[in-house]
């Protein structure tokens, strides 16, 4: 095999901003909240690689399929694996992907298939100076190639590959910007002057929508010394008035940690989660137990998040300030159950 560029290519980085450029000079797509890809085509042989290097191909065969069935046999593309359910993203279902089992991978590549939303072209036939020419000319490639080996009448082809939409107006990326939350992670902006410049982040930002949810600590985990606070463990109440838990926050200073954990100690409690609990062994943590302790759900803290999946914060939250003016049982789910959707921006 030969393929245009090598398998350990990294690829372009974003850096995180506050605000979406307005000047002129750029490209802005959205930020998807998949797996971000690069794919591999030489002949017969095609390899999926995730940002961190390791190889995706054998957990989403039917995106491999694809790819070969193009006519185009030489190409190497950027973009992001995602699975659409119900008119939305799922991160959830691309996690149950990862599995180790080809019987369940078979199963789930079926069942919950994989869209693969490319959005660079690095190397191929319409793409002869590849990482080196600038983004407008590396778009314009992209289209061409999407055009010829993609699109096709029936959509049959492209069943499982799509062309991430891109767009250079300031009205249409408000409008995205709008309907940030869920899978959709925010917008990206690209000057349309710079190269492909591989595992760097200057020709590239970030912009991602943060909000603000008032939980209720439902439990802790300890720091690994057993001593002082590691994280607060977040809850809301659903409509039937069960607590689940949401995710957890832990950016306080040491010496706010150490005296959480002498407070906490008199709010210990067999049961707090009445609904979703945290969860224990898992794949994830290498089958290790996740021990925390449960309090009396008494507390509220408000925290900023960028991002929900499955009616869970997707990453760690912020803490910004204590709320002991707010009832514990008004803390609702319904406050980021609304963020929990991404209507698809692809066709």
């Amino acid at each position: 095999m030969s393929f245009a560029l090598p398998l350990e290519t990294a690829p372009m980085e974003a850096r995180l901003v506050a605000a979406i450029p307005r000047d002129d000079g750029w490209q802005y797509e959205p930020k998807w909240d998949g797996f971000r890809c690069l794919a591999f085509r030489d002949g017969g042989d095609v390899r999926l690689q995730s940002k961190s290097g390791q190889p995706l191909e054998r957990y989403f065969p039917e995106v491999v399929g694809q790819l070969l069935a193009l006519a185009a046999q030489h190409f190497v593309l950027d973009g992001e694996l995602v699975i659409a359910t119900g008119g939305a993203l799922s991160f959830d279902a691309l996690l149950q992907r990862i599995h180790p089992a080809a019987s369940r991978v078979t199963k789930l590549a079926s069942e919950t298939p994989a869209t693969y939303l490319v959005f660079d072209l690095l190397a191929g036939d319409e793409a002869a100076a590849g990482i080196a020419s600038p983004l407008a000319d590396r778009r314009a490639n992209l289209e061409r190639f999407a055009a010829r080996y993609i699109a096709t009448d029936d959509g049959a082809a492209s069943a499982r590959l799509r062309l991430s939409p891109a767009t250079r107006d300031l009205t249409t990326v408000d409008a995205w910007y709008a309907r940030v939350g869920g899978a959709l992670d925010g917008i990206v902006a690209k000057r349309l002057g710079a190269p492909y410049r591989s595992g760097e982040r200057d020709a590239v930002v970030k912009i991602k929508r943060i909000r603000t949810a008032d939980c209720v600590v439902g439990g802790y985990r300890a720091a690994a010394s057993g001593a002082t606070l590691g994280s607060l463990l977040l809850g809301l109440y659903d409509g039937d008035g069960r607590l689940d838990y949401v995710g957890h926050t832990s950016g306080f200073a040491a010496g706010e940690k150490r005296a959480l954990f002498t407070r906490l100690q008199t709010l210990r409690e067999e049961v707090s989660f009445t609904g979703r609990t945290p969860g224990g062994p898992s794949r994830w943590n290498r089958g290790k137990e996740a021990a925390w302790i449960a309090l009396r759900p008494e507390l509220v803290i408000e925290v900023s998040y960028d991002q929900v999946s499955a009616a869970r914060f997707r990453h760690g939250t912020r803490p910004l300030r204590w709320r002991p003016d707010k009832a514990p049982h008004t803390c609702a789910l319904e406050q980021i159950l609304a963020d929990d959707r991404t209507m698809l921006l692809y066709t």
